[in-house]
C-alpha cells in the first residue's frame, strides 16, 4: 500500500512537471521496486529536464530494456543520446522507435526534433509525416516539418507547411523568417504589410521583435532597399541582444584563455590518433563552408556529416569537466591530463556509423576554428581547411543571419560592433595556430574559392590527398540535406555576386570599417 501511494505522488508530480520533485519520489520508489519500467522513464525525463543527460541515459535505457516496443520510451531514450552527444546511438534507437507502428504525435515529435538535431534530415521528414497525420492543426509540426522539406530542397512544400504554421498559430515568430528565407522575394509575393502590421501589434513582443525585423530586412534586401534593410536588421538584433548576456568580455575571456593554452613554440605532448579519415572544415561563419563542404563532398570517396559537436563533445568528456571548456579560465590546465590518443579514437568511434562507410568524412562546422590546436593533438593526421572571406563581407554576412540564440558561440552577431571585435580576435587566433600547426592548416579565400574554383579545389584536394573529380565543381548537383541560411542559394552554381557585397551597406559600415583597419586588418 505504501508503494502505491509513493507511486501515486510520483506520476502527480510527473503530470505538474515537477522534476526535482520527480527525481526524489522516483529514486524512491525504485528502491523498491527496481524493475518498473514508468518509473525508470519518469526518472529519465527527471534527469533529461535537469539538463543531466548521463544519467537521463541510464534510466530511459533501462526503461527501454525492461519494455522494448514502447515508441515514447525509445524517443525519448534516443533524444538523451543526442542531448549527451552520442548522435550515432540516438539514431540507432530511433530508426528501432520509427520501425514501430504504434505510437502518438509526440511520439514522433520528439523523434522528428531528434533527427534534425543530428542532421538525419530524411529520417526527420518521414516521422514528422506520421506526427502531422495525427494531429494537422499542430503549429509546431508544421514549422518542423517545414524546416525539414526546405533542408531537403522542396521549397514549395516548405512554404506550404510555414504558411499552414502561421495560419494556425499568428505567433509563431521564427516561421516568419523562415519564410522570408526560403527563396528570393519579388515585389508581387512579399508579405510586407501583412508583417508590418503584426510588428507594429506586437511592438513589445521580443519574439516579434527579433523574427519580423530580421524577415523585413531580408525581403527589403531582396527588393534592392538596402538602407531599410540596415534598419530592420538593426532593429531585429537589438531586440535579440536584450534577451541575452553581454559577450564582449566574455569572448575576449576566451581567445585569451585559448592563446594561453598554446604558447609560441607548443610542443606535442604525445602521439594522437593516426586516422586520416577526418576533414574540419572552419572558418568564421558565413565564409562559405558550407559552399566547400557540398563541394568536396560531392567527391566519391568523402562523406559529409554536416555541422556536429562530436569533436567539442569528445574533448569535453575527455578533460572531465561538467561545464563548456571553453568557458574556464584556465583551459591548459583543464587540458593538461587528456590522453591524446584517447580523445582522437574517441572522436573517430563517434563518427563510424555517420560516415556511411567512406574512407574520408568531413567534419564542417565553422567555429571548430577555436579548437585547431586541440585537434591538431589528437588527430594528427586529419586535415584542416579554413575558409577566409574579406572582412567586411565577413561581419556583414555575421550580421544578417540570425544565428542559435540558445547558443552562447554567436552572441557576439547580436552587435556589428562586436562582430568586428570577434573578427579581430579570431585574426589573432588563427595566426597562433599557423606558428603551432605550421602545415597542418590550408587556408583558402572564399574569394577564389568562387572566382577559380577549378584551381582552388585542386590545390584542397592535393592538400587532402585526395584524387581530382570533377562531381566537385558541381555542388549543385549535390542531393544532400542543407542546413544553411538561404539553402535554395546553395542548390544554384557557384556564383561571384557576393563578392564585395558589403559595398551595398558601405555608409552602415563606415565605424566597422574604421575599428578593422585601426586593428591592421584591411577591411575590403
Amino acid at each position: 500500500m505504501e508503494l502505491v501511494r509513493a507511486r501515486t505522488k510520483l506520476v502527480a508530480a510527473f503530470e505538474q512537471g515537477d522534476w526535482p520533485r520527480v527525481q526524489h519520489r522516483a529514486e524512491q520508489v525504485l528502491s523498491a521496486a527496481p524493475t518498473d519500467a514508468a518509473v525508470h522513464f519518469m526518472l529519465g525525463m527527471a534527469y533529461l529536464a535537469q539538463h543531466r543527460e548521463d544519467r537521463a541515459v541510464v534510466n530511459l535505457r533501462e526503461a527501454c530494456r525492461l519494455e522494448p516496443d514502447r515508441p515514447e520510451y525509445l524517443a525519448r531514450y534516443a533524444a538523451a543520446l543526442a542531448a549527451a552527444g552520442r548522435s550515432s546511438d540516438a539514431c540507432e534507437v530511433a530508426d528501432r522507435a520509427a520501425a514501430l507502428e504504434s505510437g502518438d504525435a509526440l511520439t514522433w515529435s520528439v523523434l522528428g526534433e531528434m533527427f534534425l538535431q543530428v542532421n538525419a534530415i530524411e529520417s526527420a521528414a518521414a516521422v514528422l509525416r506520421r506526427a502531422i497525420a495525427l494531429a494537422p492543426r499542430d503549429a509546431q509540426l508544421r514549422f518542423l516539418f517545414g524546416r525539414a522539406l526546405e533542408m531537403l530542397g522542396d521549397a514549395a512544400g516548405a512554404e506550404r507547411e510555414l504558411e499552414a504554421c502561421v495560419e494556425l498559430q499568428p505567433y509563431y515568430w521564427p516561421a516568419y523568417l523562415r519564410l522570408a528565407m526560403l527563396k528570393r522575394q519579388t515585389a508581387e509575393g512579399r508579405h510586407w504589410e501583412r508583417w508590418l502590421e503584426l510588428l507594429r501589434q506586437n511592438d513589445s513582443n521580443p519574439g516579434a521583435q527579433i523574427f519580423l525585423n530580421m524577415a523585413l530586412a531580408k525581403e527589403s534586401e531582396d527588393l534592392g532597399d538596402y538602407a531599410a534593410a540596415f534598419r530592420y536588421l538593426t532593429s531585429g538584433k537589438a531586440a535579440a541582444r536584450r534577451t541575452r548576456p553581454p559577450s564582449a568580455e566574455r569572448d575576449r575571456a576566451m581567445f585569451d584563455a585559448l592563446l594561453r593554452c598554446f604558447p609560441e613554440m607548443d610542443v606535442q605532448p604525445g602521439p594522437g590518433f593516426p586516422s586520416a579519415a577526418p576533414i574540419f572544415i572552419v572558418g568564421m561563419p558565413r565564409t562559405g563552408t558550407t559552399l566547400l563542404d557540398r563541394m568536396l563532398s560531392s567527391h566519391p570517396d568523402v562523406y559529409s556529416m554536416g555541422e556536429t559537436q562530436k569533436f567539442s563533445s569528445a574533448l569535453q568528456h575527455a578533460s572531465g569537466s561538467p561545464v563548456a571548456l571553453l568557458s574556464l579560465p584556465d583551459i591548459a590546465e583543464a587540458t593538461r591530463h587528456i590522453d591524446w590518443y584517447q580523445l582522437g579514437a574517441a572522436y573517430i568511434e563517434s563518427t563510424r556509423p555517420a560516415a556511411a562507410g567512406r574512407p574520408r568524412f568531413i567534419d564542417k562546422l565553422p567555429h571548430n576554428f577555436l579548437y585547431v590546436g586541440f585537434i591538431a593533438r589528437a588527430l594528427p593526421n586529419a586535415k584542416i581547411v579554413c575558409l577566409r572571406r574579406g572582412a567586411l563581407d565577413t561581419c556583414l554576412g555575421n550580421f544578417r543571419h540570425l544565428f542559435e540564440m540558445e547558443s552562447g558561440f554567436y552572441d557576439y552577431s547580436l552587435d556589428l560592433m562586436d562582430i568586428g571585435r570577434y573578427y579581430i580576435q579570431f585574426e589573432h587566433l588563427l595566426a597562433r595556430w599557423r606558428e603551432i600547426v605550421p602545415g597542418r592548416l590550408l587556408e583558402v579565400t572564399y574569394e577564389a574559392l568562387v572566382r577559380e574554383p577549378d584551381a582552388t579545389l585542386r590545390s584542397v584536394l592535393a592538400f587532402c590527398e585526395l584524387p581530382w573529380d570533377s562531381a566537385c565543381l558541381r555542388p549543385q548537383d549535390n542531393p544532400a540535406p542543407v542546413r544553411t541560411p538561404n539553402s535554395w542559394q546553395v542548390r544554384e552554381p557557384v556564383y561571384t555576386s557576393s563578392i564585395g557585397y558589403w559595398r551595398h551597406y558601405a555608409h552602415d559600415l563606415q565605424p566597422l570599417g574604421a575599428m578593422l583597419a585601426e586593428a591592421g586588418i584591411e577591411p575590403n
